[in-house]
């Protein structure tokens, strides 16, 4: 079974910066996307970023392009957030997630970050 564990979340003033880390357990990655979610309360889960775990090809939606990045570690089997200039309407639970095709099919617990005015 493929495991997803987020960490780094934090409180963060804005134009702060934080690190999240997706460490992801049971398989080799090399076929799959991965990537991140967030949810904020009374809001739908929304797509942020992913990346081509084999190609390190990546894609952002517009509200995070130039302020995040993400990246993979092959050896750690883990993936990285960088979130950089946090605005407050960044607060969210993020979660990673990773899939062959499709859909993606498995999700880690998720990690809370906030971000004050």
């Amino acid at each position: 079974q493929v495991q997803l564990v987020e960490s780094g979340g934090g409180l963060v003033q804005a134009g702060g910066s934080l690190r999240l880390s997706c460490a992801a357990s049971g398989r080799t990655f090399s076929r799959y996307t991965m990537g991140w979610f967030r949810q904020a309360p009374g809001k739908e889960r929304e797509f942020v970023t992913q990346i081509t775990w084999s190609s390190g090809f990546t894609a952002y939606a517009d509200s995070v392009k130039g302020r995040f990045t993400i990246s993979r570690d092959y050896a750690k089997n883990t993936m990285y957030l960088q979130m950089n200039n946090l605005k407050p309407e960044d607060t969210a639970v993020y979660y990673c997630a990773a899939k062959l095709q499709g859909t993606y099919d498995y999700w880690g617990q998720g990690t809370q970050v906030t971000v004050s005015s």
